[in-house]
């Protein structure tokens, strides 16, 4: 290991029982971890992060303005808004020959507005 890897090291083994405590306490179960990581995972493509900010700004969509707001084709938006529709980040609804998508609920605009907050920060 060279020594600038050594630096953020304790140099010394010795745990702090309340502070060990605290964090088994807090720590997230496997199952639970997984289905997290699913969503940053799903989250970590640009197209589908434009897609939930254009969803995030209004009730609902169909499929014909996201893929002319985006300059994308509808098969290319449906396959991603299925993606979404699949970890429950988006729903639809359909009228008539039409199919209209929204977020899921609140979580999804507050975990875009967290994350965009947090990239506009620095």
């Amino acid at each position: 290991m060279k020594p600038s890897e050594q630096s953020d090291l304790c140099e010394i083994h010795k745990t702090h029982p309340e502070a060990l405590e605290m964090a088994r306490l807090h720590k997230i179960d496997n199952k639970t971890s997984l289905l997290l990581a699913e969503i940053f995972k799903i989250l970590g493509d640009r197209t589908r992060i434009k897609l939930l900010s254009l969803l995030a700004h209004k009730e609902e969509l169909c499929v014909c303005d996201i893929a002319e707001a985006l300059g994308m084709g509808q098969s290319a938006i449906s396959h991603q808004l299925r993606v979404l529709r699949n970890a429950r980040l988006v729903k639809f609804r359909k009228v008539g020959k039409e199919a209209f998508y929204s977020l899921d609920d609140d979580h999804v605009v507050t975990l875009m507005q967290q994350g965009l907050d947090h990239v506009l920060h620095g």
